[in-house]
Protein backbone atom coordinates (compact mmCIF):
# COMPACT_ATOMS: atom_id res chain seq x y z
CA UNK A 1 0.00 0.00 0.00
CA UNK A 2 2.94 2.73 1.01
CA UNK A 3 4.36 1.45 -2.44
CA UNK A 4 1.46 2.60 -4.78
CA UNK A 5 0.77 5.60 -2.65
CA UNK A 6 4.53 6.39 -2.86
CA UNK A 7 4.61 5.44 -6.75
CA UNK A 8 1.21 7.41 -7.49
CA UNK A 9 2.34 10.20 -5.67
CA UNK A 10 5.84 10.98 -7.44
CA UNK A 11 3.79 10.22 -10.46
CA UNK A 12 1.10 12.70 -10.19
CA UNK A 13 3.82 15.14 -9.03
CA UNK A 14 6.32 14.77 -11.89
CA UNK A 15 3.43 15.18 -14.24
CA UNK A 16 1.32 17.86 -12.47
CA UNK A 17 2.39 20.72 -14.37
CA UNK A 18 1.76 19.23 -18.21
CA UNK A 19 -1.34 21.14 -18.42
CA UNK A 20 -1.89 24.94 -18.40
CA UNK A 21 -4.28 26.80 -15.68
CA UNK A 22 -7.66 25.11 -15.20
CA UNK A 23 -9.98 28.65 -15.10
CA UNK A 24 -10.99 27.58 -11.92
CA UNK A 25 -7.53 27.23 -10.23
CA UNK A 26 -6.80 31.42 -11.70
CA UNK A 27 -9.84 32.13 -9.80
CA UNK A 28 -8.68 30.63 -6.38
CA UNK A 29 -5.33 32.38 -6.92
CA UNK A 30 -7.71 35.52 -7.27
CA UNK A 31 -9.23 34.23 -4.37
CA UNK A 32 -6.48 33.50 -2.49
CA UNK A 33 -5.08 37.12 -2.84
CA UNK A 34 -8.47 38.09 -0.74
CA UNK A 35 -8.92 35.76 2.10
CA UNK A 36 -11.90 36.22 3.62
CA UNK A 37 -13.63 33.43 6.14
CA UNK A 38 -15.91 32.22 3.11
CA UNK A 39 -16.99 32.80 -0.19
CA UNK A 40 -19.81 33.11 -2.43
CA UNK A 41 -19.39 29.71 -3.96
CA UNK A 42 -16.19 27.57 -1.64
CA UNK A 43 -14.97 28.16 1.68
CA UNK A 44 -11.79 28.90 2.41
CA UNK A 45 -9.29 26.21 2.60
CA UNK A 46 -8.78 25.71 -1.33
CA UNK A 47 -8.32 29.62 -1.87
CA UNK A 48 -6.12 29.70 1.06
CA UNK A 49 -3.49 26.53 -0.39
CA UNK A 50 -3.23 28.51 -3.52
CA UNK A 51 -2.16 31.34 -1.70
CA UNK A 52 0.48 29.68 -0.07
CA UNK A 53 1.63 27.83 -3.16
CA UNK A 54 1.06 31.70 -5.01
CA UNK A 55 3.70 33.23 -2.14
CA UNK A 56 5.87 30.74 -1.97
CA UNK A 57 6.10 29.60 -5.26
CA UNK A 58 4.46 32.24 -7.89
CA UNK A 59 3.68 31.28 -11.01
CA UNK A 60 4.71 27.00 -10.47
CA UNK A 61 1.61 24.89 -11.63
CA UNK A 62 3.28 21.73 -9.47
CA UNK A 63 3.21 23.99 -6.27
CA UNK A 64 -0.59 24.83 -6.87
CA UNK A 65 -1.58 21.38 -7.59
CA UNK A 66 0.21 19.80 -4.49
CA UNK A 67 -1.96 20.12 -1.86
CA UNK A 68 -3.89 17.97 -4.75
CA UNK A 69 -2.01 15.50 -5.26
CA UNK A 70 -1.79 14.76 -1.15
CA UNK A 71 -5.67 14.86 -1.21
CA UNK A 72 -5.12 12.56 -3.76
CA UNK A 73 -2.19 9.98 -2.50
CA UNK A 74 -4.52 10.39 1.10
CA UNK A 75 -7.68 8.78 -0.67
CA UNK A 76 -5.64 6.07 -1.76
CA UNK A 77 -4.34 5.30 1.51
CA UNK A 78 -7.80 5.47 2.86
CA UNK A 79 -8.91 3.09 0.22
CA UNK A 80 -6.38 0.58 2.07
CA UNK A 81 -6.99 1.53 5.43
CA UNK A 82 -10.76 0.90 4.77
CA UNK A 83 -9.50 -2.72 3.29
CA UNK A 84 -7.69 -3.10 6.72
CA UNK A 85 -10.66 -2.30 8.68
CA UNK A 86 -12.60 -4.74 6.91
CA UNK A 87 -9.88 -7.70 7.87
CA UNK A 88 -8.83 -7.86 4.17
CA UNK A 89 -5.05 -8.94 4.10
CA UNK A 90 -2.16 -7.29 2.16
CA UNK A 91 -3.24 -8.40 -1.04
CA UNK A 92 -6.55 -6.99 -0.66
CA UNK A 93 -5.27 -3.50 0.28
CA UNK A 94 -3.31 -3.43 -2.70
CA UNK A 95 -6.25 -4.09 -4.47
CA UNK A 96 -8.39 -1.25 -2.84
CA UNK A 97 -5.44 1.05 -3.00
CA UNK A 98 -4.06 0.06 -6.82
CA UNK A 99 -8.10 0.55 -8.09
CA UNK A 100 -8.49 4.09 -6.54
CA UNK A 101 -5.03 4.85 -7.80
CA UNK A 102 -5.43 3.42 -11.08
CA UNK A 103 -9.06 5.20 -11.51
CA UNK A 104 -9.96 8.51 -13.59
CA UNK A 105 -10.80 9.94 -10.53
CA UNK A 106 -6.96 10.88 -9.82
CA UNK A 107 -6.54 12.78 -13.13
CA UNK A 108 -9.43 14.92 -11.90
CA UNK A 109 -8.32 15.25 -8.20
CA UNK A 110 -4.80 16.45 -9.25
CA UNK A 111 -6.39 19.89 -10.62
CA UNK A 112 -6.65 22.26 -7.30
CA UNK A 113 -10.18 22.39 -7.00
CA UNK A 114 -13.19 21.87 -4.47
CA UNK A 115 -13.37 18.00 -5.54
CA UNK A 116 -9.62 17.27 -4.74
CA UNK A 117 -10.28 18.18 -1.17
CA UNK A 118 -14.11 16.97 -0.67
CA UNK A 119 -13.36 13.60 -2.05
CA UNK A 120 -11.02 12.98 0.21
CA UNK A 121 -12.09 13.81 3.81
CA UNK A 122 -15.46 12.72 2.65
CA UNK A 123 -13.58 8.95 2.39
CA UNK A 124 -11.91 9.90 5.31
CA UNK A 125 -15.21 10.24 7.16
CA UNK A 126 -16.05 6.65 5.68
CA UNK A 127 -13.37 4.92 7.23
CA UNK A 128 -13.83 6.57 10.65
CA UNK A 129 -17.26 5.08 10.80
CA UNK A 130 -16.27 2.10 9.08
CA UNK A 131 -13.90 1.70 11.95
CA UNK A 132 -16.45 2.78 14.80
CA UNK A 133 -18.56 -0.40 13.33
CA UNK A 134 -15.64 -2.33 14.35
CA UNK A 135 -14.64 -0.93 17.39
CA UNK A 136 -17.67 0.67 18.99
CA UNK A 137 -15.24 3.98 20.15
CA UNK A 138 -17.15 6.90 20.32
CA UNK A 139 -14.42 9.27 19.47
CA UNK A 140 -14.14 8.17 15.90
CA UNK A 141 -17.48 9.54 15.45
CA UNK A 142 -16.70 13.08 17.20
CA UNK A 143 -13.91 12.89 15.02
CA UNK A 144 -15.62 12.28 12.03
CA UNK A 145 -18.02 15.71 12.89
CA UNK A 146 -14.73 17.44 12.89
CA UNK A 147 -13.53 16.18 9.65
CA UNK A 148 -17.36 16.84 8.44
CA UNK A 149 -16.59 20.83 10.00
CA UNK A 150 -13.36 20.97 7.68
CA UNK A 151 -15.03 19.21 4.84
CA UNK A 152 -17.32 22.53 5.38
CA UNK A 153 -14.80 24.82 5.02
CA UNK A 154 -13.92 23.28 1.28
CA UNK A 155 -17.39 22.89 -0.35
CA UNK A 156 -20.89 22.88 0.87
CA UNK A 157 -21.81 19.52 -0.15
CA UNK A 158 -20.82 17.77 3.09
CA UNK A 159 -24.37 18.32 5.16
CA UNK A 160 -25.78 16.19 2.04
CA UNK A 161 -23.25 13.57 2.78
CA UNK A 162 -24.02 13.18 6.43
CA UNK A 163 -27.71 13.50 5.26
CA UNK A 164 -27.27 10.47 3.37
CA UNK A 165 -24.79 8.51 5.79
CA UNK A 166 -27.90 8.97 8.38
CA UNK A 167 -30.82 7.54 6.03
CA UNK A 168 -28.71 4.80 5.18
CA UNK A 169 -27.99 4.03 8.86
CA UNK A 170 -31.79 4.34 9.39
CA UNK A 171 -32.42 1.97 6.25
CA UNK A 172 -30.02 -0.27 6.87
CA UNK A 173 -28.34 0.15 10.11
CA UNK A 174 -25.85 -0.26 12.55
CA UNK A 175 -28.92 1.79 14.20
CA UNK A 176 -27.68 2.02 17.60
CA UNK A 177 -25.34 4.73 16.45
CA UNK A 178 -28.47 6.68 16.45
CA UNK A 179 -28.67 6.53 20.16
CA UNK A 180 -24.94 7.66 20.63
CA UNK A 181 -24.85 10.91 22.20
CA UNK A 182 -21.38 10.96 20.27
CA UNK A 183 -22.81 11.20 17.12
CA UNK A 184 -25.22 14.30 18.20
CA UNK A 185 -22.46 15.89 19.83
CA UNK A 186 -20.70 15.31 16.03
CA UNK A 187 -23.55 16.74 14.45
CA UNK A 188 -23.85 20.09 16.48
CA UNK A 189 -19.73 20.35 15.28
CA UNK A 190 -21.32 20.04 11.93
CA UNK A 191 -24.03 22.69 12.19
CA UNK A 192 -21.99 25.11 14.02
CA UNK A 193 -19.32 25.21 11.41
CA UNK A 194 -22.25 26.29 9.25
CA UNK A 195 -23.47 29.20 11.17
CA UNK A 196 -20.65 31.53 9.42
CA UNK A 197 -20.87 30.59 6.01
CA UNK A 198 -25.17 31.06 6.32
CA UNK A 199 -24.38 34.46 7.96
CA UNK A 200 -22.19 35.45 4.83
CA UNK A 201 -24.90 33.91 2.24
CA UNK A 202 -27.80 35.88 3.93
CA UNK A 203 -25.63 39.27 3.85
CA UNK A 204 -25.17 38.49 0.42
CA UNK A 205 -28.47 37.37 -0.90
CA UNK A 206 -27.88 33.84 -0.89
CA UNK A 207 -25.87 33.08 -3.96
CA UNK A 208 -25.07 29.27 -3.20
CA UNK A 209 -28.90 28.53 -3.39
CA UNK A 210 -28.66 30.02 -6.84
CA UNK A 211 -25.84 28.21 -7.71
CA UNK A 212 -27.62 24.81 -7.94
CA UNK A 213 -30.70 25.70 -11.16
CA UNK A 214 -27.05 27.22 -12.69
CA UNK A 215 -24.85 24.05 -12.36
CA UNK A 216 -28.04 21.77 -13.23
CA UNK A 217 -28.36 23.89 -16.23
CA UNK A 218 -24.78 23.41 -17.09
CA UNK A 219 -24.39 19.77 -16.54
CA UNK A 220 -27.71 19.42 -19.05
CA UNK A 221 -26.15 22.05 -21.70
CA UNK A 222 -22.88 19.92 -21.64
CA UNK A 223 -24.81 16.27 -22.35
CA UNK A 224 -24.32 15.23 -19.05
CA UNK A 225 -27.54 15.32 -17.65
CA UNK A 226 -29.63 12.54 -15.74
CA UNK A 227 -28.90 10.27 -19.39
CA UNK A 228 -25.48 11.03 -19.46
CA UNK A 229 -24.80 11.22 -15.85
CA UNK A 230 -24.23 7.20 -14.72
CA UNK A 231 -21.97 6.77 -18.06
CA UNK A 232 -19.77 9.59 -16.55
CA UNK A 233 -19.61 8.39 -13.08
CA UNK A 234 -18.54 4.91 -14.08
CA UNK A 235 -16.15 6.49 -16.36
CA UNK A 236 -14.43 8.24 -13.24
CA UNK A 237 -14.65 4.74 -11.18
CA UNK A 238 -12.36 3.64 -14.11
CA UNK A 239 -12.67 -0.54 -15.32
CA UNK A 240 -11.56 -1.82 -12.06
CA UNK A 241 -13.16 0.66 -10.30
CA UNK A 242 -16.82 -0.57 -11.74
CA UNK A 243 -15.90 -4.01 -11.40
CA UNK A 244 -14.93 -3.23 -7.68
CA UNK A 245 -18.09 -1.46 -6.76
CA UNK A 246 -20.43 -4.02 -8.28
CA UNK A 247 -18.58 -6.39 -5.96
CA UNK A 248 -19.43 -4.23 -3.33
CA UNK A 249 -22.94 -3.91 -3.55
CA UNK A 250 -22.57 -7.90 -3.94
CA UNK A 251 -20.35 -8.32 -1.08
CA UNK A 252 -22.64 -6.05 1.39
CA UNK A 253 -25.99 -7.80 0.56
CA UNK A 254 -24.88 -11.27 0.20
CA UNK A 255 -21.28 -12.27 2.71
CA UNK A 256 -22.32 -12.18 6.23
CA UNK A 257 -18.99 -10.27 6.91
CA UNK A 258 -19.96 -7.15 5.22
CA UNK A 259 -23.54 -6.85 5.91
CA UNK A 260 -22.33 -4.33 8.94
CA UNK A 261 -21.88 -1.93 6.19
CA UNK A 262 -24.05 -1.95 3.84
CA UNK A 263 -25.12 1.72 5.20
CA UNK A 264 -21.82 3.09 2.54
CA UNK A 265 -23.51 1.58 -0.84
CA UNK A 266 -26.69 2.69 0.85
CA UNK A 267 -25.34 5.92 1.22
CA UNK A 268 -23.68 6.17 -2.42
CA UNK A 269 -27.10 5.21 -3.83
CA UNK A 270 -29.03 7.94 -2.11
CA UNK A 271 -26.48 10.39 -2.87
CA UNK A 272 -26.23 9.42 -6.63
CA UNK A 273 -29.92 9.27 -6.88
CA UNK A 274 -30.03 12.96 -5.16
CA UNK A 275 -27.80 14.17 -7.65
CA UNK A 276 -28.87 12.65 -10.89
CA UNK A 277 -32.38 14.60 -9.64
CA UNK A 278 -30.79 17.75 -9.03
CA UNK A 279 -28.76 17.55 -11.81
CA UNK A 280 -25.46 17.91 -9.94
CA UNK A 281 -22.36 17.20 -11.06
CA UNK A 282 -20.78 13.12 -11.67
CA UNK A 283 -18.28 13.56 -9.07
CA UNK A 284 -20.24 14.55 -6.56
CA UNK A 285 -20.39 11.38 -4.54
CA UNK A 286 -17.28 9.96 -5.58
CA UNK A 287 -15.99 10.45 -1.76
CA UNK A 288 -17.39 6.95 -1.47
CA UNK A 289 -15.52 5.53 -4.33
CA UNK A 290 -12.76 4.65 -1.63
CA UNK A 291 -14.82 2.89 0.48
CA UNK A 292 -16.79 0.61 -2.33
CA UNK A 293 -13.30 -0.41 -3.75
CA UNK A 294 -12.27 -1.74 -0.22
CA UNK A 295 -15.43 -3.45 -0.02
CA UNK A 296 -15.35 -4.48 -3.45
CA UNK A 297 -11.87 -6.14 -2.96
CA UNK A 298 -12.55 -7.89 -0.21
CA UNK A 299 -15.41 -9.43 -1.83
CA UNK A 300 -13.88 -9.96 -4.47
CA UNK A 301 -10.65 -11.92 -2.69
CA UNK A 302 -13.08 -14.05 -0.60
CA UNK A 303 -15.21 -15.10 -3.47
CA UNK A 304 -15.03 -18.83 -4.96
CA UNK A 305 -13.69 -17.38 -8.17
CA UNK A 306 -13.96 -19.77 -11.51
CA UNK A 307 -10.93 -19.95 -13.00
CA UNK A 308 -11.77 -17.98 -16.13
CA UNK A 309 -12.53 -15.01 -14.01
CA UNK A 310 -9.09 -14.79 -12.66
CA UNK A 311 -7.89 -15.15 -16.39
CA UNK A 312 -10.29 -12.40 -17.10
CA UNK A 313 -8.95 -9.99 -14.57
CA UNK A 314 -5.69 -9.93 -16.28
CA UNK A 315 -6.58 -7.94 -19.58
CA UNK A 316 -9.17 -5.65 -17.37
CA UNK A 317 -6.22 -4.72 -14.97
CA UNK A 318 -3.98 -4.49 -17.73
CA UNK A 319 -6.31 -2.50 -19.60
CA UNK A 320 -6.48 -0.17 -16.52
CA UNK A 321 -2.62 0.35 -16.08
CA UNK A 322 -1.83 1.38 -19.82
CA UNK A 323 -5.24 3.62 -19.44
CA UNK A 324 -3.74 5.43 -16.10
CA UNK A 325 -0.06 5.45 -17.83
CA UNK A 326 -1.44 6.76 -20.87
CA UNK A 327 -3.26 9.58 -19.27
CA UNK A 328 -0.56 10.76 -17.32
CA UNK A 329 1.77 10.78 -20.68
CA UNK A 330 -0.22 10.56 -23.78
CA UNK A 331 -2.57 13.90 -22.40
CA UNK A 332 -2.70 16.70 -23.23
CA UNK A 333 -3.18 15.52 -27.07
CA UNK A 334 -0.86 17.62 -29.38
CA UNK A 335 -2.24 21.04 -30.03
CA UNK A 336 -2.30 20.14 -33.77
CA UNK A 337 -4.52 17.75 -33.12
CA UNK A 338 -7.24 19.88 -31.98
CA UNK A 339 -10.89 20.06 -33.32
CA UNK A 340 -12.58 22.95 -33.44
CA UNK A 341 -15.90 23.74 -30.57
CA UNK A 342 -19.87 23.87 -31.98
CA UNK A 343 -20.98 23.31 -28.33
CA UNK A 344 -20.93 22.97 -24.70
CA UNK A 345 -20.25 19.00 -25.37
CA UNK A 346 -17.19 19.74 -27.59
CA UNK A 347 -15.81 22.36 -25.21
CA UNK A 348 -16.06 19.91 -22.20
CA UNK A 349 -13.96 17.01 -24.29
CA UNK A 350 -11.64 19.88 -25.55
CA UNK A 351 -11.26 20.70 -21.74
CA UNK A 352 -10.34 17.31 -20.98
CA UNK A 353 -8.22 16.44 -23.96
CA UNK A 354 -6.29 19.31 -24.66
CA UNK A 355 -6.88 21.56 -21.40
CA UNK A 356 -7.45 25.18 -21.35
CA UNK A 357 -4.73 27.27 -22.91
CA UNK A 358 -3.14 30.52 -24.67
CA UNK A 359 -4.74 32.45 -21.72
CA UNK A 360 -1.46 34.76 -22.33
CA UNK A 361 -2.80 35.79 -25.90
CA UNK A 362 -5.89 36.81 -23.82
CA UNK A 363 -4.19 38.89 -21.59
CA UNK A 364 -1.80 40.16 -24.56
CA UNK A 365 -4.85 41.44 -26.00
CA UNK A 366 -6.40 43.55 -23.18
CA UNK A 367 -3.02 44.59 -22.71
CA UNK A 368 -3.16 45.99 -26.19
CA UNK A 369 -6.41 47.77 -26.05
CA UNK A 370 -5.05 49.21 -22.39
CA UNK A 371 -2.12 50.85 -24.58
CA UNK A 372 -5.04 52.50 -26.31
CA UNK A 373 -6.00 55.01 -23.68
CA UNK A 374 -4.05 58.23 -23.08
CA UNK A 375 -2.16 59.12 -19.93
CA UNK A 376 -4.96 60.88 -18.37
CA UNK A 377 -7.26 57.82 -19.39
CA UNK A 378 -4.77 55.64 -17.58
CA UNK A 379 -4.19 57.32 -14.65
CA UNK A 380 -8.70 56.63 -13.96
CA UNK A 381 -9.08 53.59 -15.72
CA UNK A 382 -9.50 49.39 -14.73
CA UNK A 383 -9.91 46.22 -16.41
CA UNK A 384 -12.98 44.71 -16.30
CA UNK A 385 -13.63 40.96 -17.34
CA UNK A 386 -16.84 39.61 -18.39
CA UNK A 387 -15.99 35.70 -16.68
CA UNK A 388 -14.37 35.07 -13.50
CA UNK A 389 -11.99 32.61 -15.59
CA UNK A 390 -10.51 36.05 -17.69
CA UNK A 391 -10.03 38.39 -14.43
CA UNK A 392 -8.06 35.32 -12.84
CA UNK A 393 -5.93 35.24 -16.00
CA UNK A 394 -5.28 38.85 -16.03
CA UNK A 395 -4.46 39.27 -12.57
CA UNK A 396 -2.06 35.80 -13.19
CA UNK A 397 0.02 36.59 -15.83
CA UNK A 398 -0.64 40.40 -16.36
CA UNK A 399 2.61 40.88 -14.29
CA UNK A 400 4.64 41.05 -17.28
CA UNK A 401 2.24 43.90 -18.12
CA UNK A 402 1.78 47.40 -16.45
CA UNK A 403 -1.93 46.75 -16.24
CA UNK A 404 -4.39 48.24 -13.58
CA UNK A 405 -6.25 46.74 -11.16
CA UNK A 406 -8.88 44.37 -12.44
CA UNK A 407 -12.10 43.47 -11.62
CA UNK A 408 -15.39 41.15 -12.74
CA UNK A 409 -18.97 41.31 -12.02
CA UNK A 410 -19.05 36.74 -12.64
CA UNK A 411 -19.48 34.79 -9.94
CA UNK A 412 -17.40 34.66 -6.69
CA UNK A 413 -15.33 37.45 -8.64
CA UNK A 414 -18.52 39.89 -8.33
CA UNK A 415 -18.41 39.45 -4.72
CA UNK A 416 -15.00 41.19 -4.40
CA UNK A 417 -16.42 44.54 -5.60
CA UNK A 418 -16.49 47.55 -8.26
CA UNK A 419 -14.05 49.41 -9.62
CA UNK A 420 -13.62 52.52 -7.48
CA UNK A 421 -15.94 55.41 -8.98
CA UNK A 422 -12.98 57.19 -10.16
CA UNK A 423 -12.73 54.39 -12.84
CA UNK A 424 -14.22 56.77 -16.04
CA UNK A 425 -12.39 54.62 -18.18
CA UNK A 426 -12.46 51.08 -18.37
CA UNK A 427 -10.85 47.98 -20.60
CA UNK A 428 -13.24 45.07 -20.88
CA UNK A 429 -12.52 42.06 -22.10
CA UNK A 430 -15.58 38.98 -23.02
CA UNK A 431 -17.34 37.75 -25.35
CA UNK A 432 -18.29 39.54 -28.90
CA UNK A 433 -21.96 39.38 -27.50
CA UNK A 434 -21.42 41.77 -25.19
CA UNK A 435 -21.19 45.30 -26.85
CA UNK A 436 -24.76 46.61 -27.02
CA UNK A 437 -24.80 45.77 -23.02
CA UNK A 438 -21.47 47.99 -23.15
CA UNK A 439 -23.57 50.34 -24.85
CA UNK A 440 -26.57 50.94 -22.53
CA UNK A 441 -23.77 51.27 -19.74
CA UNK A 442 -21.25 53.72 -21.20
CA UNK A 443 -21.55 56.88 -23.40
CA UNK A 444 -18.73 55.84 -25.66
CA UNK A 445 -17.58 52.34 -26.39
CA UNK A 446 -14.39 51.09 -28.88
CA UNK A 447 -13.56 48.00 -29.84
CA UNK A 448 -9.73 47.58 -29.73
CA UNK A 449 -8.66 44.31 -29.87
CA UNK A 450 -10.28 41.05 -30.78
CA UNK A 451 -9.42 37.65 -30.47
CA UNK A 452 -10.89 34.58 -32.82
CA UNK A 453 -8.93 31.82 -33.34
CA UNK A 454 -10.84 28.84 -35.21
CA UNK A 455 -9.53 26.29 -33.56
CA UNK A 456 -9.51 28.66 -30.01
CA UNK A 457 -11.64 28.30 -26.60
CA UNK A 458 -14.56 30.67 -26.71
CA UNK A 459 -13.92 33.03 -23.58
CA UNK A 460 -10.15 32.86 -24.15
CA UNK A 461 -8.94 32.97 -27.68
CA UNK A 462 -12.69 32.72 -29.69
CA UNK A 463 -15.65 34.67 -29.87
CA UNK A 464 -13.20 37.64 -27.61
CA UNK A 465 -12.97 41.04 -27.64
CA UNK A 466 -11.55 43.78 -25.89
CA UNK A 467 -13.27 47.21 -25.61
CA UNK A 468 -12.56 50.85 -24.06
CA UNK A 469 -15.51 51.63 -22.49
CA UNK A 470 -15.88 55.97 -21.46
CA UNK A 471 -18.09 57.86 -19.26
CA UNK A 472 -20.06 55.49 -17.38
CA UNK A 473 -23.92 56.71 -17.34
CA UNK A 474 -23.68 55.91 -13.95
CA UNK A 475 -21.75 55.35 -10.86
CA UNK A 476 -19.71 51.90 -10.59
CA UNK A 477 -20.99 51.39 -6.83
CA UNK A 478 -24.99 51.59 -8.24
CA UNK A 479 -24.11 49.77 -12.12
CA UNK A 480 -22.26 47.05 -10.32
CA UNK A 481 -25.72 45.32 -8.70
CA UNK A 482 -27.32 44.94 -12.43
CA UNK A 483 -23.80 43.69 -14.22
CA UNK A 484 -23.01 41.09 -11.31
CA UNK A 485 -24.40 37.42 -12.55
CA UNK A 486 -23.71 33.69 -11.33
CA UNK A 487 -24.14 32.56 -14.40
CA UNK A 488 -21.05 31.89 -16.71
CA UNK A 489 -21.22 32.51 -20.52
CA UNK A 490 -18.92 30.65 -22.38
CA UNK A 491 -20.27 31.40 -25.62
CA UNK A 492 -21.61 28.19 -26.55
CA UNK A 493 -24.10 27.27 -24.10
CA UNK A 494 -27.45 26.02 -25.59
CA UNK A 495 -30.36 26.15 -22.86
CA UNK A 496 -33.45 28.00 -22.32
CA UNK A 497 -33.12 28.26 -19.03
CA UNK A 498 -30.23 31.00 -19.47
CA UNK A 499 -32.56 33.35 -20.37
CA UNK A 500 -32.91 34.51 -16.40
CA UNK A 501 -29.49 36.39 -14.80
CA UNK A 502 -29.20 35.65 -11.16
CA UNK A 503 -28.00 38.67 -9.87
CA UNK A 504 -25.94 39.84 -6.52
Amino acid sequence: MALIALISGIALTVTAGRYDFFGDELYFLSSGRRLDYTYADQGVVVPLFARIADVLAPGSLIALRFPAVLMCVGAIVVAALIAYELRGNRRVQMLAAGTYATSYLVVTQVALSTFSFDATLTAVITWLLIRWVRTRQDRLIIVAGLVAAVDMQVKWMIPIVWACLGLAVIACGPREVLRRPALWMASAILALSLVPILIWQSRHNWPQLAMGKIIGAEQDATGYGPIGFLPQWLGLAGFLGTLMIAAGFWGVWKMESLRPYRFIAAALVIMTVFVIITHGRPYYPTGFFPAMFALGAVTFWQFDRKRWMNLAMIPLIAVTVVTYIGTLTLMPLPSSWRTQTYDAIDLGFRSGLWGTTNWDKLVAAVDTGYDTLTPEQKSNSAIVAQGYWQAGAIEELGGRYDLPATYSPSRGFGFFGPPPDSATTVVFVGLDTAEPDLRSRFGKVERVARLDDPMGIPGIDRMVSVWKCQDPKQSWSTMWDSMTTLYFDLGQWRDPRWTTRPTH
